[in-house]
Order: structure tokens, then C-alpha cells, then sequence
């Protein structure tokens, strides 16, 4: 296993099952918040995001994490697995509110240099708006052929902690 892509709707644990994941297999971790951020949460010139993603998914080994759908192609071609976190929203909700009280005012590991955690109305109703239609979009890519990768669909926290198990 060189090449692991780990989808998920936001606030499903992405990032941090990524890190973990990343710890028990020494493959490195790239974090699509720190392609598509710049500091001081502005948004990067697309073409120059896009050839980021480019360049890291080329690389012969990486645990990518993150969505932005429009790159899925170009690293679905190179997985060997893809992982889907595919959490119920209530949950991702109480997920983003740990995180929110954990985080605020602080940048992620896995964001932009100052890219300080925030509340946003807007991301909280994007979740809320998206929560189908982005499921369909993952299952969509989890049943599209040619791809030869493994697929895992893990569905709760107590799914993740004992795949994650499974990597010691």
C-alpha cells in the first residue's frame, strides 16, 4: 500500500484518521486544507491549487485526505485504497463543535499557517445543504470502475479506531 486517499463529508475526522493512519504506515500525509488555504484563510489561485494537488498526487507514495471533488480523478487513477468516513451528520456536527472549542482562535495542524480555527454560520449551513448530495458523489466514486483500488467504507468512530487497530 503506497498510495491511500481518505474521503469524508466535513468534520468526519479526516484529517486527524489521516494522521494516524500515517503513523502506523510511515507513508506521508498530504492535507488538501494546505493546497487549497493560504495564510489568513484566502483562498489560492485555483490553476496554482490545482497543480499542487497535481504534483503531491504524482508523488509514488502519500495518504491524501480531503475532498475538493474535482481533483478525485487524478488520485482515484493512483489509489491503492480509498478510505470513506462516512459519519452521520449529528455526529459530524458534535465533531465540529469539539473541534471549534478545542482548536478556536489556534491553526490545525493540518491547515495553512494562520488559518486560525473559527465558527462560521456558513460552513455550518453547508454542511447541512450537502449532506446528500456529497454522499451520493462518494458513493458514486466508490462504485466507479476501472479504478483497481481497495475501497473501506467505515461508517462510526468505533469503525475507524479498529481499522486503525488493524495497522499496528
Amino acid at each position: 500500500m503506497n498510495r491511500i486517499m481518505v474521503i469524508g463529508q466535513p468534520a468526519a475526522g479526516k484529517s486527524t484518521f489521516a494522521r494516524a493512519l500515517g503513523a502506523r504506515t510511515g507513508l506521508p500525509v498530504v492535507h488538501i486544507d494546505q493546497i487549497y488555504w493560504m495564510p489568513g484563510w484566502t483562498e489560492r489561485p485555483r490553476a496554482q491549487a490545482i497543480a499542487m494537488v497535481e504534483e503531491a498526487q504524482a508523488r509514488e507514495q502519500w495518504i491524501f485526505e480531503g475532498n475538493n471533488t474535482s481533483t478525485w480523478p487524478g488520485r482515484v487513477a493512483r489509489a491503492d485504497l480509498i478510505i470513506w468516513l462516512d459519519l452521520p451528520v449529528w455526529q459530524r456536527y458534535w465533531r465540529l463543535a469539539r473541534r471549534i472549542a478545542g482548536s478556536y482562535g489556534r491553526t490545525r495542524p493540518d491547515m495553512a499557517p494562520d488559518c486560525p480555527e473559527r465558527i462560521s454560520l456558513e460552513f455550518i449551513i453547508y454542511i447541512w445543504r450537502t449532506r446528500q448530495t456529497w454522499r451520493r458523489k462518494a458513493a458514486a466514486l466508490f462504485a466507479a470502475e476501472p479504478s483497481a483500488a481497495q475501497r473501506v467504507h467505515l461508517r462510526s468512530q468505533a469503525e475507524m479506531d479498529a481499522y486503525l487497530e488493524g495497522w499496528r
